[in-house]
C-alpha cells in the first residue's frame, strides 16, 4: 500500500474530478492520503474532505506564503482545532525565502506557533522550506531545545545542512516528484546519505508532477511514480521502498488510522 502524505485535494485544480481523481489512486495502490491544510480560514474545506472519506485524513495549518494574509494564530487556535479525528498533523507551515509572500518575521513567528503546537500534542508538523537553509535549521534546533516535537520536511529540496538536522533532532523527510527531476543530482546525492526510516513520500499535487508525468496536473496516484524513483536512487527494489514509507507514515502520524484496504 502506498500513501501520498501531502496532497492538497481542496485546490480548485480538483474541483471537478476529485472523484475520478480518488479513483485513479486507489488503481494505483494508493491506500491512504493526507490533505494538507494552508489557511485556518478554510480549514472547513479540507476538513470536510477528510470526513467525507475513509482513507483521507488532514492537517491544519497556515502557510507561509498566507501568513500576512490570514488572522493571527496562537497555539490554543490550533491546539482547539486538532481536536477533530481526523485532524492528524499541524501545518504546512515553515519558511519561503523565494517567493516571500509574507514577511520573514511573520514566517518565523507563526511557525514557531506551529511547532509548539506538535510539542504539545505530540502531533507533527508539516514543514515547508525554501530558500531558508540557515534560519530553518537554526529554528528547529533552538525549538527542539525547548523540547522535542515530532514532524517532517516536506517536499524536500533543502540543503544536506537542513537534511541532517532533520535527521538528528528526530524529524522525518518527505520525497516528491523533484527527486526524478534532471536536474536534481543534488538532491539525489543528499537522499543517498539518509536512513530509509526516516524517508516519506509525496505528490504535492497538483504541483511538481513527476517524471514520466512532467506538464500535467500532479495527482496522488503519481506518488508510484516516486517510490519508484526513491528505489533507484537507494539502490533498492521499489516493493521495500513502498513498505518502508508507509509504515513510516503511520510510526509519524501516530493519531492517523490505517484503512483495512485501499481506497
Amino acid at each position: 500500500m502506498l500513501v501520498d502524505s501531502h496532497c492538497h485535494l481542496d485546490f480548485p485544480e480538483f474541483a471537478d474530478d476529485l472523484d475520478a481523481v480518488l479513483a485513479r489512486a486507489a488503481e494505483a495502490g494508493v491506500g491512504s492520503l493526507l490533505a494538507i491544510g494552508t489557511r485556518l480560514t478554510r480549514v472547513d474545506r479540507v476538513r470536510a474532505l477528510a470526513e467525507a472519506h475513509p482513507a483521507i485524513h488532514c492537517t491544519l495549518g497556515i502557510h507561509p506564503h498566507n501568513v500576512d494574509s490570514e488572522p493571527a494564530a496562537g497555539p490554543g487556535d490550533l491546539l482547539s482545532l486538532a481536536e477533530h479525528p481526523k485532524v492528524v498533523g499541524f501545518g504546512e507551515t515553515g519558511l519561503d525565502y523565494f517567493y516571500q509572500h509574507s514577511g520573514r518575521e511573520t514566517q518565523q513567528r507563526s511557525f514557531r506557533t506551529h511547532i509548539a503546537a506538535a510539542r504539545e500534542t505530540g502531533l507533527p508538523v508539516v514543514i515547508h522550506s525554501r530558500d531558508a537553509d540557515p534560519d530553518m535549521a537554526a529554528i528547529l534546533r533552538d525549538e527542539h531545545a525547548k523540547g522535542p516535537f515530532p514532524g517532517l520536511i516536506h517536499c524536500f529540496s533543502s540543503g544536506r545542512e537542513v537534511a541532517e538536522t532533520a535527521i538528528e533532532l528526530g524529524l522525518y523527510v518527505s520525497l516528491s516528484g523533484i527527486i526524478t527531476f534532471k536536474a536534481a543530482d543534488d538532491l539525489r546525492a543528499t537522499v543517498r546519505g539518509l536512513p530509509l526510516d526516516r524517508l516519506l513520500i509525496e505528490t504535492d499535487s497538483p504541483y511538481l508532477a513527476p517524471v514520466p508525468k512532467r506538464g500535467k496536473r500532479n495527482e496522488p496516484a503519481f506518488v508510484a511514480h516516486t517510490a519508484i524513483a526513491l528505489a533507484g536512487v537507494l539502490g533498492l527494489e521499489p516493493e521495500e521502498v513502498v513498505r518502508a514509507t508507509t509504515e513510516n507514515f503511520f510510526v509519524l502520524f501516530r493519531k492517523a488510522t490505517r484503512p483495512e484496504a485501499v481506497i
